[in-house]
């Protein structure tokens, strides 16, 4: 029986300002994410990224540089960020700049984790050559055990630091009791009636409901059984602008979102329709398509939408702000009514459907020779592009990986073109589908 996934652990990378976090995000996942910058207090935002090592995955998340000895409204949002951070994280690298020596906000810093009880790693970094390595074993007296020797800027370390990391990550929980079919998550902005949507499904009231955007501020797991299959929903609280006052409440909220939408199969993505689509309503979309959640879009409030200029609106704001997810299904309902809530669940076991789906690889390329012969493909120069073949890989999402002479001459609207002429001939509603290109040999 198919399985809901895990939540992945949560390491949150803290220090005061200008000590190499963001550096040693980038060097961890080898990938440029975070802004990298000499300025003390560039990473304002969270920086969250997937890492993997040893066939352990976990979530890294970037923070803001904390600093207790000025006190304004920026400084004090980052520190109350970075404080969220240590508090919802499962480990904390503590990364502290060799060359500069313990300062007063690295005290503070050790002083608010050993208060916390919370799984640290000292990471010692700038640590450039045997003087500054023997600079490092200073800060044995932040009382956070040995420091962890790296360079993040020269990738010095890494691999020793990525090791303790893992050795120190928490046990995979055990797989609850109950034979679960998947994991589906309420999301969306504060106020669009999720709440209020679980409890129209579940038939009683599980979540608190009120008009106060973000009352829900943690994931709530709750059990649902439909066609003699057993559903984990999880309600989380609204994914709020970054903007607001109070932010770090929402950062907590946001963080908890990210992974219940990382350990869901299905997202039902609410958004209140008499509104119509906002820029924060597409920031989650693309969080849904980028963790590759299949997706629902329930357009909530529907009985506020009384006009067809309404209706003609809300239909243009979503093909316009939400054109990455034309495969998501949509469900026009109303928590406050009931209208439509005994639908969700048929559109949840159709897209789980697909997906879940495999096409034989017989099939695939039977399809990819028809395809070929209408003769569309990408030329550069005197080269052109050829497909030998194709598999699908794996499901939950739908994989494909196309054998190619040369995927350098592989472009982005080729790569799209593949994707719909995939979803005519197979479905795939309500799923992405990642396309990667390898060379034959």
């Amino acid at each position: 029986m198919p399985r809901a996934r895990d939540a992945l652990p949560l390491v949150a990378i803290i220090g005061r300002p200008n000590v190499g976090k963001s550096t040693l995000l980038n060097r961890l996942i080898k990938k440029r994410e975070a802004v990298v910058h000499d300025l003390p207090g560039v990473t304002r935002d969270r920086i969250y990224a997937d890492c993997d090592w040893r066939g352990r995955e976990f979530l890294l998340v970037d923070t803001g540089g904390i600093v207790f000895s000025k006190e304004d409204e920026l400084t004090s949002s980052i520190r109350k960020q970075a404080e969220v951070a240590i508090k919802e994280a499962d480990l904390i690298l503590f990364v502290v700049d060799v060359k500069a020596g313990i300062t007063l906000e690295d005290e503070e810093i050790a002083s608010l984790l050993r208060s916390l009880g919370k799984k640290t790693i000292l990471v010692a970094n700038k640590v450039e050559n045997l003087q500054d390595e023997a600079l490092a074993f200073e800060f044995l007296n932040l009382g956070l055990g040995e420091p962890v020797i790296v360079s993040a800027l020269h990738g010095v370390g890494t691999g020793d630091l990525l090791d303790k990391i893992v050795e120190n990550l928490p046990e995979k929980e055990s797989t609850e009791n109950i034979e679960v079919e998947a994991a589906i998550t309420l999301v969306g902005r504060p106020n669009v009636g999720k709440s209020s949507t679980l409890n129209r499904i579940l038939g009683e009231e599980r979540s608190v409901i009120s008009d106060i955007p973000g009352t829900t501020r943690d994931a709530v797991d709750s059990y649902y059984q439909f066609n003699g299959k057993i559903y984990r929903i999880i309600d989380t609280a609204g994914i709020k602008k970054k903007s607001d006052k109070e932010e770090p409440l929402f950062f907590y909220s946001f963080l908890r979102a990210l992974r219940a939408i990382e350990r869901s199969d299905v997202s039902l993505f609410l958004i209140d329709a008499s509104e119509g689509v906002t820029k924060q309503d597409q920031k989650i979309a693309e969080l849904i398509e980028e963790k590759g959640n299949a997706c629902i879009i329930l357009l909530n409030k529907w009985d506020l939408v009384d006009t067809e200029d309404k209706r003609k609106k809300i239909y243009a704001s979503i093909e316009r702000k939400l054109y990455f997810l034309n495969y998501a299904p949509f469900l026009h309902i109303s928590a406050k009514t009931g209208r439509n809530i005994n639908k969700i669940f048929q559109n949840v076991e159709q897209v789980l459907s697909e997906y879940r789906k495999r096409i034989r690889t017989s099939e695939l390329n039977k399809w990819m020779e028809n395809l070929k012969q209408q003769g569309y493909t990408v030329v550069s120069g005197a080269k052109k592009l050829k497909v030998y073949y194709c598999v699908q890989t794996d499901v939950e999402p739908p994989e494909f990986v196309f054998f190619v002479n040369d995927k350098s001459l592989v472009k982005k609207n080729y790569k799209k073109f593949l994707e719909n002429r995939l979803r005519e001939s197979f479905g795939f509603t309500g799923t992405p589908i990642k396309i990667y290109f390898r060379n034959s040999e």
